[in-house]
């Protein structure tokens, strides 16, 4: 496949071009707001083409794009990706409103282009298995989930994520949204509801959300609570789920890479499960994609998956700023107020 790249981003530069090569891809060319920039970066990363006019961008000859702009962006460059004939794999939030990431998803599906939204945990072989074991009645009914994914934003990243809430900033928009998705994925449940506390711990000053704490219920009655920070820098990332005849206990495994262990609790006994093959998150979601775009199926997270995911963190948001539990049907369902979407 032959990609466009619309953002000049740090996740596209570190995973997904070597991720592309890695499977015979190419990325022909780059956009960024601004245009030096955008030369460089197609300089440092062996791009043909670099331009500062997403209108542009979307001429060059390519099947798909890849969106890691910043978040406000990403609807209205989705949009205009879908008009011109090409697949969209865009990054977490689909868009800063429901109403916004749902235009996408109905303009690439108008539009005949497949839409995947870039989770890349739900791409972990761990993560897999884990949905497998819980899928299979390997601990009976879920009771509930833990998820710690508190980390240290490393400094290059230390930039409008946590300054700039009009640009999505924020840790809700940025990690709360992964561990919503995750949830999802393993459980096979859907969050209705959600309370959450939200602070700043020094990382965002004035800025935005740094740290988030949500205790979401699922539509089987079960509860997830969950951690996410910017400024943790000593913790692992876990994930447990805890059923009425066992627990899995997963270690390591909410990052980027494709590491993490499993240990499944019964009866007083702790399994290491294996888990195989170990696979690149990237390349992994990468292949499905382009699996879906051969072959009309889903890929590894679909435009839906986006939409479900965006609503559990923006109901999370409201209940840390309006300190009550929020219905994620109340996001789902309220009207659009025109937040500049759709292009």
């Amino acid at each position: 496949m032959r990609w466009v790249l619309i953002g000049a981003s740090d996740i596209a530069a570190t995973r997904m071009i070597p991720a592309m090569r890695a499977l015979g891809h190419e990325p022909v060319g780059v956009m960024s707001s601004r245009a030096e920039r955008a030369r460089k970066y197609a300089l440092d990363h062996g791009l043909a083409l670099a331009t500062d006019d997403v209108s542009t961008a979307m001429t060059w000859d390519a099947d798909a794009v890849y969106i890691s702009t910043t978040n406000q962006l990403h609807a209205s460059q989705a949009q205009l990706a879908a008009a011109a004939g090409k697949h969209v794999l865009c990054e977490k939030p689909l868009a800063l409103t429901v109403a916004d990431a749902r235009s996408v998803v109905s303009a690439c599906a108008s539009n005949g282009v497949v839409l995947g939204t870039n989770h890349h945990i739900r791409s972990n072989t761990v993560m897999r298995t884990v949905r497998d074991l819980v899928q299979s009645g390997e601990i009976g009914e879920v009771i509930s989930v833990r998820v710690h994914h508190a980390v240290s934003l490393p400094d290059r990243l230390r930039g409008w994520r946590l300054t700039d809430s009009a640009a999505g900033g924020g840790v809700l928009l940025d990690i709360t949204v992964h561990d919503a998705d995750t949830i999802r994925f393993v459980t096979g449940r859907e969050v209705v509801s959600v309370v959450a506390v939200a602070t700043r711990d020094g990382a965002s000053g004035d800025g935005v959300e740094d740290t988030a704490v949500c205790v979401m219920t699922l539509d089987s009655g079960a509860l997830a609570i969950t951690h996410e920070s910017f400024v943790v820098p000593h913790a692992a990332t876990a994930f447990e789920i805890h059923g009425t005849t066992g627990s899995i206990v997963v270690a390591d495994a909410m990052v980027q890479d494709p590491i993490g262990t499993i240990t499944l609790r019964r009866s007083g006994t702790a399994t290491v499960m294996a888990v195989e093959p170990r696979q690149d998150l990237y390349e992994a979601g990468l292949r499905a994609f382009e699996h879906a775009v051969a072959t009309g199926s889903d890929p590894a997270c679909t435009g839906a998956d986006g939409v479900a995911s965006l609503a559990i963190a923006l109901a999370a948001r409201r209940s840390a700023s309006e300190s009550r539990p929020v219905a994620v049907a109340e996001v789902l369902t309220e009207p659009d107020h025109g937040s500049g979407g759709t292009p």
